[in-house]
């Protein structure tokens, strides 16, 4: 159970969504309570009101959108005034969330941009019964699966291929490294410390990508006070040029991971590779002589987010995994549950099923602290919630009311749910 909820009870979210005939037009939105305390068939009232260029908008063609966990869609094309902000009410009977969109139209009731643009619309949302939102039951040899790819990577020793490079700062160490993988694979990345560090005496993080095909950057602010050990999802060479990227993004990385044919498969399919070179770069980490032996961070946003949560699971030695709008959460959620989806996820078959990040998430060790975005649907509100309810460690989840995958609004309000390790775990 949570015990403990701390929030704001109104948000207020600014985005610049349009400029249409040199008018900039933004929303603001609040609902009349905190959204995460609504009870099943209590009204939801969101407020949204329309800017020009700063100012009160006289006059805009608009059309919100109301969709929901529930299967339930309404719409409508209205005619804001600045005399009388758009109100949606709305309510939601069984566990999960409901979703509030709002579009500018031109003046022939055209939608400006399109429904994924998240820079051109209000994104807002509310839930209900949080604690009650499940996943589907995981494979019956989930364990018994990942012991198998843990037993595969031991026979690869650990060898590393550490090159110097310039950090920019003097104080700070930077390597271009490549760790043997199971597999043809390397991992590979930028590895960063403080000069002259000592034996045992530094804390670690493992940081790891979201879904792209690009190049890491090397970030010397990072290895001032750590071993920070920034990791490319595909093990490919770092500091390339953008043709070399383009190059893998418009062949051998197309729409990675995406095959439901390859994702039947939970030995052969992408994402396999991608976990093995994830653990294999913790399992590096911990033999440099500089870390503490007890101070072990996994961290990342969106797929990052997924690789981090799956190491922790999967490495007790870690002992936080800091994920930013985690992707992979409740992958069969819309398949199975009939949730609303997410617009950016491989077609669910049951192999998936050995890499959502919600499986993994019940054998982590370490605590754990999440951000998410309520107008989030890649990675939908609902599948944050099936993470955070799988979590049986200490556990912090913050929703950012008006937050897309994209777009972090400004001066949007948290709403933050933590609980401790579960009696079980203590």
């Amino acid at each position: 159970m949570i015990r403990k909820a701390t929030f704001r009870f109104v948000f207020i979210v600014l985005l610049f969504t349009s400029v249409a005939q040199g008018v900039e037009i933004t929303f603001r939105g609040k609902t009349d309570k905190n959204p995460l305390e609504y009870q099943p068939g209590e009204t939801m009232t969101f407020t949204v009101e329309c800017f020009h260029d700063g100012k009160p908008a006289k006059n805009q063609n608009l059309r919100w959108i109301r969709s929901g966990d529930d299967g339930f869609v309404e719409r409508a094309d209205v005619k804001y005034s600045s005399n009388e902000p758009l109100q949606i009410r709305t309510s939601i009977n069984t566990p999960g969330f409901v979703r509030i969109q709002v579009f500018p139209l031109d003046e022939n009731g055209a939608l400006i941009g399109n429904e994924h643009d998240e820079y051109r619309q209000f994104n807002g949302g509310a839930g209900v019964l949080l604690d009650q939102i499940r996943g589907a039951d995981e494979p019956a040899d989930f364990d018994e699966f990942w012991a198998r790819q843990k037993a595969i990577l031991d026979l690869t020793p650990i060898r590393a291929t550490l090159t110097p490079i310039d950090s920019g700062d003097e104080n700070v160490l930077a390597f271009d490294v490549k760790v043997d993988c199971s597999g043809l694979t390397p991992v590979s990345g930028y590895l960063v410390m403080p000069k002259d560090a000592d034996k045992k005496s530094l804390p670690a993080e493992v940081h790891y990508q979201g879904y792209s095909v690009l190049p890491i950057w090397l970030d010397p602010n990072q290895g001032r006070d750590k071993i920070y050990f920034d990791v490319n999802c595909h093990g490919i060479l770092n500091g390339q040029s953008g043709e070399y990227y383009q190059k893998l993004k418009e062949t051998f990385l197309k729409n990675y991971g995406f095959s439901p044919e390859e994702n039947q498969d939970p030995e052969s399919c992408y994402w396999c590779g991608m976990m093995m070179r994830a653990m294999r770069a913790v399992q590096y980490v911990k033999t440099l002589p500089e870390w503490n032996q007890k101070d072990l961070v996994a961290s990342g946003a969106s797929q990052g987010g997924m690789q981090c949560l799956t190491v922790a699971g999967l490495d007790s030695d870690i002992t936080e995994a800091r994920a930013m709008i985690p992707w992979f959460c409740d992958v069969s959620g819309a398949e199975l549950n009939h949730r609303l989806d997410s617009w950016f996820m491989p077609q669910w078959v049951d192999g998936l099923g050995y890499f959502d990040a919600t499986n993994h998430a019940k054998r982590i060790k370490g605590k754990v602290s999440v951000v998410a975005g309520l107008g989030d649907y890649v990675c939908p509100p609902s599948g944050e919630m099936v993470l955070f309810n799988s979590i049986k460690t200490e556990k912090r989840i913050i929703f950012r009311q008006g937050r897309t995958h994209e777009i972090d609004a400004r001066n949007a309000d948290e709403y933050v749910l933590e609980a401790p390790a579960s009696i079980s775990e203590q």
